[in-house]
């Protein structure tokens, strides 16, 4: 990424090579090295051994229960298999940060644009923590799928999301189980609007209308996350954002798919679209947008936003250590939306160009990350930066981590306050633009927003009805929907979801490494019994990781997995021939029905 006006960084157009050389050459190509795996360890006499990690039921109900469902089946065939269950912070710890896992079941985060595969599956993350390539899934042809639909807008991109979206279900470094019916409840009468926005983004807590005399907004949330850190670099604190959503701005805020001006008065795309083939001879093509930032904006502690705030957050983004450290230290988050810029360019204080090696698709996107403030984040790093051999372990230190920077952005709410566990307090901020006459965007509408934790799904349903809460901020679990009570005194709100269930594999580690091993296991999961019995048909089966026109005719869902199709029928697994499966993928049994190694 060039800053101007510094040399310029052509790491973007070496994607696939980097990554090569960055997993020391241990790349993935189909299958191809397992099988020659399988060959030398062939003496391997010892029962496959499995650990399934997976979040305990007050946590998670949903998530034990497919978990506790494959431990079955896993045992069925001859696995020795272990659950290991964690608090939520504990597992992404070990998935994210540590990559110490063999398998897991969790709750993808996703995105609106399908583009956030790019940073789950490329090569060039396989070592980084966040929700970058947790996998260590490394493939150049796959790489290269990636890259391509990154070069292309409307159709042909949709063509190109389909192509990976076949090489993602036949090499399975994770395997996507089902995406939930999003549902929340509100209270009748103090609030208005609720269907105006997505309570998963801010467009869900800005424009609602409140009663005459209301000027707080009491909303429930499931977990204490928010309460313990509000630092946005963090991976294992965040699942999809939306407090940062409402405490900083962004260039464009996404809405209905659509990415919209925010922070930004407008922008202009400039050059032409990128083509398909370009970076075939060493070049890639590269699309510009000339952004006119609103002016007079402060940051919470009256500081000016200003294009160097824009520039510096992009930079700190790629490398959080700022040039200190001998290795860059990216970002646990936004790395994919980062990735493909190539250059941020500064005109004057309100303008800037930002240059991306993609099409304006995926280029937009870039533009949704929290904008920082350079005054308050490079202290920061100087006040942990040392003159001596300083290093910035990527993921894990101190900066991307702490809960002492303090929270201030330039968002449609400030903190006020938070104790540990209990709630968190956002006051609104009465300088922010969409306070403007001349601006047609929803704004802040109550004195306070106060998030305060419950229980659970159950009790935070019983709290709205009772009028002690006005929403339910977090998606209420599967099990709690039937509590709903059919009265006038709640609403039922639906959104649609993005987040899936998925079973994640570590594929840097025998047997999980090997393909047909994952494809094997894929077949264990009966998908539509999985519905039926854990979300009591509150969610959808699914073969893909994205849902609706993305999804190629071939990997749609007709009553079974299209590419792995569970091995038995109405939840009762076919034994003999989930084992043949095993075998054909190169395992074999003992005299006691264990499967072996020789992977």
């Amino acid at each position: 990424m060039n800053w101007t006006p510094s040399p310029a960084d052509d790491g973007v157009s070496r994607r696939s090579f980097l990554a090569a050389t960055a997993t020391g050459g241990a790349v993935a190509t189909s299958g191809c090295i397992d099988r020659v795996q399988s060959v030398v360890n062939t003496v391997d006499d010892e029962q496959v051994s499995l650990s399934i990690m997976a979040m305990p039921a007050d946590s998670d109900r949903q998530n034990i229960r497919i978990a506790r469902r494959l431990e079955a089946n896993l045992e069925r065939v001859g696995i020795d298999v272990s659950l290991d269950v964690r608090a939520r912070a504990e597992l992404l710890e070990a998935v994210l940060i540590e990559h110490d896992f063999d398998c897991y079941v969790g709750l993808h985060p996703a995105d609106y644009d399908p583009d956030f595969l790019y940073e789950a599956l490329h090569s060039t993350f396989a070592g980084e923590a966040g929700w970058q390539n947790p996998f260590g899934f490394a493939n150049i042809y796959f790489d290269t799928l990636l890259e391509k639909q990154r070069r292309a807008d409307g159709e042909k991109r949709k063509e190109r999301i389909g192509t990976v979206l076949k090489g993602l279900a036949r090499e399975k470094p994770f395997e996507p189980i089902c995406v939930p019916d999003e549902y929340h409840v509100a209270g009748p009468d103090r609030f208005t609007g609720w269907e105006d926005g997505h309570l998963a983004t801010r467009h869900g807590y800005l424009g609602l209308e409140p009663a005459e005399g209301v000027d707080e907004l009491r909303a429930l949330v499931t977990g204490s996350r928010m309460t313990e850190n509000l630092n946005p670099l963090s991976a294992t604190l965040r699942k999809r954002g939306t407090t940062i959503d409402l405490l900083y701005d962004s260039l464009g805020t996404e809405h209905d798919g659509e990415i919209r001006p925010w922070l930004a008065q407008s922008w202009e795309w400039t050059d032409e679209p990128a083509d398909s083939d370009a970076g075939t001879q060493g070049e890639e093509a590269t699309l510009t947008a000339r952004i006119s930032l609103r002016e007079d904006c402060e940051f919470h502690d009256g500081e000016p936003v200003t294009a160097d705030d824009v520039a510096f957050t992009y930079r700190f983004l790629e490398d959080t250590s700022l040039g200190r450290a001998a290795v860059k230290s990216p970002a646990p988050r936004y790395q994919g939306h980062v990735d493909l810029i190539d250059d941020v360019a500064i005109e004057n204080e309100y303008q800037l160009t930002i240059t991306v090696v993609g099409g304006r698709e995926t280029g937009e996107r870039a533009l949704t990350v929290p904008i920082l403030p350079e005054h308050v984040w490079r202290e920061q790093v100087g006040q942990r930066a040392s003159d001596g051999d300083f290093t910035a372990s990527q993921g894990r230190w101190d900066v991307v981590e702490t809960n002492e920077v303090s929270p201030i952005g330039s968002g449609p709410f400030r903190v006020d306050s938070r104790t540990e566990d209990e709630s968190l307090v956002l006051a609104r901020y009465r300088n922010h633009f969409t306070r403007r006459d001349d601006v047609e965007l929803p704004e802040a509408t109550v004195d306070e927003l106060r998030f305060t934790v419950a229980p659970g799904s159950v009790s935070s349903i019983r709290r709205v009805e009772e009028g002690d809460a006005d929403v339910t901020a977090s998606m209420l679990s599967a099990h709690s929907l039937p509590a709903i009570p059919d009265s006038s005194d709640i609403r039922r709100l639906q959104y649609p979801s993005r987040m899936f269930y998925h079973l994640g594999f570590n594929v840097r580690n025998a047997p999980c490494s090997n393909p047909h091993f994952r494809r094997a296991v894929a077949q264990l999961l009966d998908k539509e019994a999985i519905v039926a019995d854990v979300f009591h048909e509150n969610a959808s089966p699914v073969a893909t990781p994205v849902t609706g026109e993305w999804v190629p005719q071939a990997l749609e869902w007709d009553g079974e997995d299209p590419e792995t199709p569970f091995v038995g029928s109405d939840g009762t697994l076919n034994v003999d021939a989930a084992k043949a499966a095993f075998e054909r993928a190169g395992f074999r049994y003992d005299d006691n029905g264990r499967l072996l190694g020789g992977y």
